[in-house]
C-alpha cells in the first residue's frame, strides 16, 4: 500500500485496505494516528484543500537531532516545533496527502512548476524510461525547467516531441520544460534516489 515517511520522523502517511480506490491509487494516504501534518504557504499559513505547499509534521516519535549539531537540527524546525520535511504536498478535503516534490527542486518561473507531476507524465511517453526535471539558471527568467531523460534503447527524443507529448496530456504550456537533455543514466544515491543536485550542476554548466 502507498505511504510516505522519512528517517527523521518515521512513517508519516499510509493508505489502508478500507480506503477508496481513488485514494489508494492517486495519493500517499492519510496521516497515521498520533501523527500531525500541515501544508503551509511561504508565510507559514495553512493552505486550503488541494493547494500545494510545504509539508510540516510532528509526533511523539520525532528524531532527537542530527549529528551535525544543534544549529543544523534547529534549522529544520519552526518556532512552534513543526518539523520542516522539505517536501511539497497537497491535502484534499478527505485528508489524503499527495507528495508533489521537494521544495529545493522547485522551478521558479513566473510561478512554481509542479516538478514531480511533470516527471510522472514524461515517463508515460513510450520512449522515456526515466525522467527528472530540475531548475536551470536563466538570465531573463531567473530559472527555466530542464528535463533529463533516459530513453528506451537510447532512441532519440527531441524537445518538440517531448512538448507534443505534454500537450497531448493536457499540460499547460507554462509547465513545459524549456530544455531537454538525454542521458545514458541518471545519477543515483546508493538507495536509488536521483541526485538532483548533480543534475542542477549539469544544467547550470551546459
Amino acid at each position: 500500500m502507498p505511504g510516505w515517511g522519512m528517517s527523521e520522523v518515521g512513517l508519516v502517511t499510509s493508505t489502508t485496505v478500507d480506503d477508496p480506490v481513488e485514494g489508494t491509487m492517486t495519493t500517499d494516504g492519510k496521516a497515521l494516528p498520533h501523527m500531525a501534518v500541515r501544508v503551509v504557504d511561504e508565510d507559514g499559513d495553512d493552505v486550503g484543500p488541494g493547494v500545494e505547499g510545504d509539508l510540516l509534521c510532528r509526533s511523539a516519535g520525532d528524531f532527537v537531532g542530527y549529528v551535525q549539531g544543534r544549529a543544523f537540527t534547529e534549522a529544520c524546525w519552526t518556532a512552534d516545533r513543526w518539523f520542516v520535511t522539505g517536501d511539497r504536498a497537497r491535502i484534499d478535503a478527505g485528508g489524503f496527502i499527495r507528495i508533489t516534490g521537494r521544495t529545493k527542486d522547485l522551478v521558479i518561473r513566473g510561478g512554481d512548476v509542479p516538478v514531480k507531476e511533470i516527471e510522472d507524465l514524461l515517463v508515460r511517453h513510450p520512449r522515456v524510461r526515466a525522467a527528472a526535471v530540475v531548475a536551470a539558471p536563466h538570465d531573463r527568467l531567473g530559472e527555466i525547467g530542464c528535463a533529463f531523460v533516459i530513453t528506451e534503447g537510447n532512441v532519440a527524443l527531441t524537445l518538440a516531441e517531448m512538448r507534443d507529448h505534454l500537450r497531448d496530456l493536457g499540460v499547460t504550456h507554462q509547465f513545459w520544460p524549456e530544455r531537454l537533455e538525454v542521458l545514458a543514466e541518471l545519477p543515483l544515491t546508493p538507495s536509488g534516489k536521483v541526485q538532483q543536485y548533480k543534475l542542477r550542476e549539469l544544467a547550470a554548466g551546459s
